[in-house]
């Protein structure tokens, strides 16, 4: 929650008149429409001299209530100490707020109203529209969001305001850690079956927006909810690396200002429930495994591989399909298919953010599982079935095991009846037991990510009293995988103009699997140590290729290209402005039109 100082000094504003904040950063409860958005409301902005246009004086709500707010969102922890407002700015209206709580957040979901004592705090505003009225806090509080919630108005008027923000932001070591909720995870506020919600920490030096070259890195746990050790995990890894940044650890910090890291501890809230209500000695082996609905969210993915597979046997690819992002079959975004709440949520994540490396933390065993999980022989449970990113995923499989404190140890004693440190710590999904449907595969082939499976302890539920050592045991792996994020090469794809071209593909020689560029047309593609010949090519644009070196220490090897249309796309682009009518018609026919009109002028 928000956090209190006191004594302080006055903070300067935050820029909502100077434009320092952007529009996108401005919220609203509700609209009267888009002239009068969020972004309108900016202390001191003057209307149009048409009212009706997209330039008016201020936010106006779309409803007169208590209900409404006015929000800044900070993007990083902020000292706030006051609130400045005035009314709408108009040569036809009078409106105006004459008394507003104040609200803050770390999150946007949970919400604070900042107290007299047991009582809402409540400002006294504006008398009339054009004059300022500052209100400074009793005490300046910490936070990363703010609202304005008016609870009342000019009489003859509406809700309408501009707005300044006190605020002083907090040193960069003060904020680690976010609870994010915002537009970057809209799809993850959503809730689970049973109606609790799902929360993605982000870990991060400019945390809530991606930031170009820099890779997006996730770890999440719990989607079979009785398998509580990876919960509990990263949990403890949110707490190690926040303290570990501010104590000066040049390794987290490093890590920290050159990823941006996502933590999802809970996939399957329901059942963790379930399980924690009977506790760890009584919830057996599979109590809580399942959400509400009874699905098993890790394999209630699309079956994507068979698709991939299926159009391989029918020679479509690359003639009608990619051999990546592999689309989504429609019966399985009916309302109808068994598909888990949890399960779109994560889909719809895993979409928006332009991820490189993954991976979900089960229990109950001691190994790690890399994709296929799907055996591609009909009918047989257990076979090697390798994607063409082998190499890389075998590596990236044993920088976890070995890095474990029990996996690879040939000593051990086997979890359960198979003895995994003999294959050091690592299997192939499908050669252990065939799984339709897993995240794993999904991930591979319908995103950019390349996704692995941790089964990071052979309890899955232990005690609380052997987390300490359960810690231990993974915490150097924990890091040591994150960091293989940064192996391999990465890049932007610009235009002749220096822009960024989103979607481009790139594709490397003797690897069947491409991957494609975020929005601002940066990239990242894993490899092992080696010389590989890179393509980058774009609907439109000529492609383009050259020799990208990967060499064996972490840090990604840069592979920029810079492509252009060729002659042949332009002029498609300049028929199709045309109506695809060669361009000399139009003149002639504008001639002929001209020599007409002079004809009938004499």
């Amino acid at each position: 929650m928000a956090i209190c100082l006191s004594p302080f000094l006055e903070c300067p504003p935050m820029g909502l008149e100077s434009l320092k904040i952007d529009d996108f950063q401005l919220h609203a409860s509700s609209t009267k429409r888009y002239g009068l958005g969020a972004h309108r409301g900016r202390l001191n902005i003057q209307a149009g001299l048409y009212e009706d246009d997209l330039y008016d004086g201020a936010w106006c709500a779309g409803r007169d209530d208590p209900l409404q707010w006015f929000e800044v969102d900070a993007r990083r922890l902020t000292k706030f100490t006051g609130v400045i407002t005035q009314g709408r700015n108009s040569l036809w209206s009078s409106d105006w707020v004459t008394s507003y709580k104040v609200m803050i957040s770390n999150d946007s979901h949970t919400w604070m109203t900042l107290k007299n004592g047991s009582d809402d705090l409540i400002f006294r505003s504006n008398r009339e529209k054009e004059i300022p009225v500052q209100n400074i806090f009793p005490t300046p509080v910490v936070a990363r969001y703010i609202r304005v919630n008016p609870q009342s108005w000019f009489s003859s008027g509406s809700i309408c305001m501009r707005v300044e923000i006190l605020g002083c932001p907090m040193p960069g070591d003060a904020l680690l850690l976010i609870l994010t909720s915002t537009e970057s995870y809209k799809s993850l506020k959503r809730k689970s079956q049973g109606g609790l919600k799902l929360y993605a920490f982000e870990i991060s030096d400019n945390p809530g927006e991606h930031e170009v070259g820099e890779p997006e890195f996730r770890y999440t746990a719990g989607s079979h909810g009785n398998e509580v050790l990876g919960r509990e995990l990263l949990l403890l890894l949110m707490q190690f690396m926040c303290l570990e940044y501010l104590s000066g650890n040049q390794r987290i910090r490093h890590l920290v200002e050159e990823t941006r890291i996502h933590l999802l501890p809970s996939v399957n809230p329901d059942g963790y429930e379930k399980a924690f209500e009977v506790g760890s000695e009584l919830s057996g082996w599979s109590l809580g495994r399942w959400n509400n609905n009874g699905i098993d969210i890790h394999h209630n993915f699309p079956d994507l591989s068979s698709v991939l597979w299926e159009a391989e046997a029918k020679k479509l690819i690359p003639r009608k399909m990619f051999n990546h992002h592999v689309p989504i079959p429609e019966w399985y975004q009916s309302q109808n298919a068994s598909v888990a709440l949890e399960t779109r949520a994560l889909m719809a994540w895993m979409e928006k953010m332009p991820f490189v490396l993954g991976s979900n933390l089960q229990g109950g065993e001691l190994v790690v599982t890399f994709p296929y999980d799907r055996t591609r022989s009909p009918g047989v449970t257990r076979e090697q079935t390798p994607t063409p990113d082998d190499h890389i995923f075998r590596w990236l499989a044993f920088s976890y095991a070995s890095t474990h404190r029990l996996m690879t140890d040939a000593s051990r004693r086997v979890c359960h009846t198979e003895d995994f440190a003999k294959e050091d710590g690592t299997i192939n999904g499908a050669s252990w037991h065939t799984a339709a449907g897993s995240m794993n595969d999904f991930s591979y082939l319908h995103t950019n990510c390349f996704e692995l499976t941790m089964f990071v302890g052979c309890d899955k539920f232990p005690h609380e009293n052997e987390l300490p050592e359960e810690w231990e045991n993974n915490r150097e792996s924990l890091l040591v995988f994150m960091e293989q994020v940064h192996r391999g090469i990465k890049g932007v794809v610009r235009d002749l103009q220096g822009r960024g071209i989103a979607n481009a593909i790139i594709s490397v020689e003797g690897i069947n699997h491409d991957v494609r560029t975020a929005a601002d047309g940066d990239y990242w593609r894993l490899l092992n140590p080696g010389e590989y010949k890179v393509t980058a090519r774009a609907h439109g644009y000529a492609s383009a290729s050259k020799k990208c070196e990967v060499g064996y220490e972490i840090g990604a090897t840069r592979c920029d290209f810079k492509i252009g249309r060729p002659n042949l796309s332009r002029i498609r682009e300049i028929m199709e402005k045309f109506n695809r009518q060669p361009i000399k018609l139009q003149v002639r026919q504008l001639q002929t039109h001209r020599s007409g009109e002079r004809l009938l002028g004499t």
